[in-house]
């Protein structure tokens, strides 16, 4: 009888220790297997680009100059559609149009979190699940003064982290663009909390080439957002 209940005990500790291991394994495994699907995605991205370029009449460059009129004119109205909540969320342009699939326009990189996330137009929840996306009525990531492009993603997410160690972030940590045309380089150049209607504080600033990044806040929240903002150095 007592061989019996030993039996059991170590039965149980043995199911404990199994369920403990895998909780600490599966963040890993979805978080690598994201990882792969993202490196996947670039390939294609990549691929994709280099067949629209090739092409006679270049859709990308014809894309280039729609989103830098887009750019100016959102300076020009002082991006007066963004009051509206719904303006975040539907992607103005169809990326299609131009040969691009997915609805992705780049990637962000962010070396000192040993990131790589897609940008899709449109900040909508099916985009945010899939990586960092483009809040419409702010400028396209494309760069050039008195632009600023605001990317939104959660901060944790069921199969990567996404930024979930934004606050590692420091003034001067490198990250990167890498769009459609070329790789755009900014440094960190500050990090605010704010609420979630301090609409000012992602419009365009006067002079600046600037990407913002913003996630929830605090972790495992929703009052707040955590805002990085980052000027172009190259």
């Amino acid at each position: 009888m007592r061989k019996r209940h030993s039996a059991g005990i170590l039965a149980l500790a043995l199911m404990l220790l199994a369920g403990g291991c895998a909780l600490l394994v599966y963040p890993r495994w979805t978080a690598w297997q994201y990882g792969r699907e993202v490196r996947v995605l670039h390939s294609r991205f990549t691929a994709g680009t280099a067949a629209a370029a090739s092409q006679p009449d270049d859709p990308l460059e014809r894309l280039y100059q729609e989103l830098q009129r887009r750019n100016e004119q959102l300076y020009q109205t002082r991006q007066a559609d963004l009051r509206d909540p719904f303006s975040y969320e539907e992607a103005a342009v169809s990326l299609e149009a131009y040969g691009l699939e997915g609805g992705v326009i780049g990637f962000l990189q962010i070396p000192a979190l040993e990131l790589e996330l897609p940008i899709l137009l449109g900040a909508n929840e099916e985009n945010l699940k899939q990586g960092a996306a483009h809040l419409t009525q702010t400028s396209y990531p494309i760069g050039g003064q008195n632009t600023n492009s605001v990317l939104a993603a959660h901060r944790g997410y069921y199969k990567t982290p996404m930024l979930r160690e934004v606050q590692r972030l420091q003034v001067g940590d490198t990250v990167y663009v890498e769009n459609f045309r070329e790789t755009l380089t900014y440094t960190v150049a500050e990090t605010r909390i704010i609420q979630p209607t301090d609409v000012q504080e992602l419009l365009i600033q006067e002079g600046r080439d600037l990407l913002t990044l913003i996630t929830c806040h605090p972790l495992g929240g929703n009052s707040q957002r955590y805002v990085v903002y980052c000027e172009r150095v190259a």
